[in-house]
């Protein structure tokens, strides 16, 4: 297990079912410290997962008493984090989809490289429905336009390492990205900022019910979000484009 006082594993948690506990087990066993913030769960988790770091020094437990969002969640334990002297944060899943022994991979490229993002590109197995493959692929598309192919591998996925500072001062100025749209916001806002994507594949899998697979996944609300976000990007990345096509092509 790798310990750090710079990066951190950070989890958003809503009502994930018992896979969590497997979730943070796992996290625990490539990484030190470990956070699990607690968005308004109402399934008792936040009980277990809190004898879990009574047990444990490396796992801190962050419990909010109202759900307020995935970026909600993300960026008030970003906010703590700073103030403890972190720089980076990993952020992963609770629900079992991503790959706990990637982590160290992935913290190895940020504190190689600090300055960047560390974005997961996944391996899609036979368990990923194919609307959400094939949808997340117009998002892609969106997301490389409006960042005038920076060079984003995936909008979407949730397996990433961020930069806290940069993240934050974004997130203090807009009050969107708080939901389902922070992932793709993030990504997209941080290459505006100047933070170069760095692509790494890892596989994905998505658990059936049987399983103990939760989701919250709405097609109808969070794909709305989804094309509003955008559109709003959209009218962002204009006047940003002669900036960004000007900065594309002196990377080169």
């Amino acid at each position: 297990m790798q310990a750090s006082s710079t990066h951190l594993v950070l989890i958003p948690s809503y009502n994930p079912g018992a896979t969590v506990y497997d979730t943070v087990a796992s996290a625990r066993a490539f990484w030190n410290p470990v956070w699990v913030v607690v968005d308004g769960s109402t399934d008792g988790s936040a009980e277990k997962l809190q004898q879990m770091a009574g047990h444990d020094e490396g796992l801190k437990i962050i419990v909010l008493l109202q759900n307020s969002g995935k970026g909600a969640a993300v960026l008030h334990g970003m906010e703590l984090a700073l103030q403890q002297g972190y720089t980076h944060i990993l952020t992963m899943d609770s629900d079992g989809q991503h790959d706990a022994t990637m982590i160290p991979r992935f913290m190895d490229e940020s504190i190689r490289q600090p300055d960047v993002m560390v974005l997961g590109v996944p391996i899609f197995d036979a368990s990923a429905p194919n609307v959400r493959v094939q949808g997340r692929k117009l998002s892609n598309w969106w997301a490389n336009l409006e960042t005038c192919w920076a060079g984003i591998g995936d909008s979407l996925f949730g397996f990433r390492v961020y930069p806290i500072k940069p993240l934050c001062d974004i997130m203090h100025t807009h009050h969107w990205m708080r939901r389902f749209d922070f992932d793709p916001e993030a990504a997209v806002r941080l290459c505006w900022h100047g933070v170069k994507p760095i692509n790494i594949k890892t596989k994905v899998k998505y658990l059936k019910p049987a399983e103990g697979g939760v989701s919250h996944f709405n097609y109808w609300r969070d794909n709305k979000l989804l094309v509003w976000m955008y559109t709003r990007l959209f009218f962002g990345f204009l006047p940003r484009l002669p900036k960004l096509l000007w900065r594309n092509l002196t990377s080169i």
